[in-house]
């Protein structure tokens, strides 16, 4: 019987990890045999996570409890006896969801024996910010070891020969001069998706035996995308650039010749093509502003994609339309963003909009598929979603043109675009919201205090809003590397020019403003956005509500059950409807 079309099992349903669905699966990792399933679970959306064992065939967990565990998967070894991941000691009694995450450490696990036997590989008590991933290579010989500097995208590379007696660290890559991802191995060449003097990135090769510079080998040049990520499947490469921040994936020869470009379903997203090198087949989702995720199958000798598994929504995404605009930003940068709406409707100045951005972190906001933004749409709204300077879709100048000093390009970035819906009449500033979530909910809260009257409603998802004291609490030490440094005096200064909490202003008329937070969120501490919601309420001179709300046994986002997903939005959309006045 073909696995594809074999009726599947249950293994591991995160449905029934507690009653009200407020323990999530955050990852799992499969052996190299089939036999054993790691997963790691975390409760109320909090980041820690707590790692389990559980036997395939039977269903049944092992005693295997693994804790203290952040910002890691699980790397197994091909003798399926054990495998690595990333811990902090554990915090002391009452911190843990305020404490600084610092001196992460990796760990091998053998499967059967308490995570207090587990044998540390590697750690920098030199280095307190150094995060650790382990990652397996496919032929099993290596393990490769990422070094990270809290979120900066410049990044080490060390590795260990598993083949070889006291398995050694070697740093391959050690100045962080640039981002490097390990694609794959063909024995000790080793293959790289890099930026480094390729600002819109490459794939290199660097052969172990000779690692010196001058010994690269560029595979995949530079071209005028931004190349995203790459995997090797069929002994080909599948590289999946960004277009106009939109997805374009090719098929490339171990040489980087072009062999295709993959048909995809329309103007998107597509990720996924994972797979090992002998693998002739593949899977990737895609979805748009209008076509929910769809998981494809992807013959890589045929080049022909067909449906794997696609989701059924009463809708049809014909009678909705995305449009692409490019707009002139306050220095005059070209910045594009997407407008969807239904199709049909003639946007004038009373068509309400919301304008949704983030902006920041290297992260790219493609095309995206969502239930509350299809509502918004039914009701008539448009969705609009700039890709500001900050994010990554042009690559490593796009990004950081966005970042400490030039931060206020962000916020320039997303005024301009507001100005240019207002100009282009499809809509006014009373009917126009602007949202945005955790870097994003920073970037609604300073358009906010610096243009209240642009705006006829601001949603403050999950927010960075007091600029001069993010670090000290859990990982916000690790976006100095975005935002820049309190304790350094230029930046410093740059941050209070813009920080939410400090530039709200009494006697101040402000737009109808929510504030949504979660008591767990252990990676933006909530006291950001409950000192904003206390200023805001405290200066507002209008009649404008200033709210706050508060969800329970959730976090930051991830893990959140749907219940509290659909409660969320439908406060989310109903705080639009009544603050823009539309009628529904």
């Amino acid at each position: 019987m073909n696995a594809l079309t074999a009726e599947p099992q249950v293994l591991l349903d995160p449905n029934q990890l507690s009653a009200d669905g407020t323990v999530a699966l955050t990852s799992y990792s499969i052996s190299e045999d089939g036999r054993l399933l790691a997963y790691g679970l975390s409760a109320s959306g909090s980041d820690w996570q707590e790692w389990h064992v559980r036997e395939v065939d039977s269903g049944h967990d092992c005693a295997d409890h693994l804790q203290w565990i952040k910002w890691s998967g699980a790397a197994w070894t091909h003798d399926h006896q054990g495998f690595f991941y990333g811990r902090y000691a554990e915090p002391e009694a009452g911190l843990a969801y305020k404490e600084a995450n610092y001196y992460h450490k990796l760990y091998y696990h053998r499967v059967g024996t308490p995570q207090a036997e587990d044998l540390l590989i590697y750690e920098r008590l030199d280095q307190k910010e150094w995060g650790f991933g382990g990652q397996v290579t496919e032929d099993g010989r290596y393990l490769i070891i990422h070094v990270s500097r809290g979120t900066d995208p410049e990044n080490g590379i060390f590795y260990q020969d598993l083949q070889t007696d006291h398995h050694p660290v070697i740093e391959l890559l050690n100045t962080f001069d640039a981002r490097y991802h390990f694609i794959g191995n063909d024995n000790s060449r080793f293959y790289f998706l890099t930026d480094f003097d390729a600002p819109l990135s490459r794939v290199i090769a660097i052969d172990l035996a000779n690692p010196a510079r001058t010994a690269w080998q560029t595979i995949i040049p530079e071209t005028t995308d931004t190349l995203e990520s790459v995997s090797l499947v069929d002994q080909k490469f599948v590289a999946a650039y960004l277009h106009n921040a939109h997805s374009l994936v090719q098929v490339l020869d171990k040489q980087g010749n072009m062999i295709r470009r993959v048909e995809l379903p329309g103007i998107g997203s597509a990720w996924g093509f994972a797979g090992d090198q002998l693998d002739q087949e593949t899977f990737y989702g895609f979805m748009s502003f209008t076509q929910p995720t769809t998981i494809y199958r992807y013959d890589v000798v045929s080049g022909q994609s067909t449906i794997f598994r696609a989701p059924q929504l009463g809708f049809n995404p014909a009678d909705y339309v995305t449009e692409q605009v490019f707009y002139p930003s306050k220095d005059g940068t070209r910045v594009p963003m997407f407008i969807s709406y239904k199709r049909g409707l003639q946007p004038d100045k009373n068509t309400p909009a919301y304008l949704y951005g983030y902006g920041g972190f290297n992260i790219s906001l493609t095309p995206s598929f969502g239930v509350d933004h299809l509502v918004w749409m039914e009701l008539g709204g448009i969705y609009a979603q700039p890709n500001l300077r900050g994010g990554g879709e042009f690559g490593k100048a796009w990004h950081e043109a966005g970042i400490k000093l030039k931060k206020q390009n962000v916020f320039d970035d997303f005024i301009a675009a507001a100005e240019w819906l207002i100009e282009n009449q499809y809509t006014s500033s009373p009917k126009l919201a602007i949202g945005g979530h955790s870097n994003g909910g920073l970037l609604v809260g300073a358009c906010l205090t610096q243009r209240p009257a642009l705006f006829g409603a601001c949603l403050v998802g999950v927010g960075v809003l007091d600029m001069l004291r993010f670090d000290k609490f859990t990982i916000g030490w690790a976006w100095t590397s975005d935002y820049g440094s309190p304790e350094q005096l230029d930046e410093f200064n740059a941050l209070l020019a813009y920080s939410p909490y400090h530039n709200v202003k009494p006697g101040t008329v402000y737009p109808p403003t929510l504030i949504t937070v979660a008591d767990h969120d252990d990676r933006v501490f909530p006291a950001h956005s409950f000192k904003f919601a206390a200023a805001l309420q405290a200066a507002q001179a209008g009649a404008a509500p200033a709210l706050i709300r508060i969800e329970t046994k959730a976090g930051h986002g991830a893990g959140k059950p749907t219940a509290k997903i659909i409660e969320e939005g439908s406060d989310c959309l109903a705080f639009f409807v009544q603050a823009l006045a539309m009628s529904v």
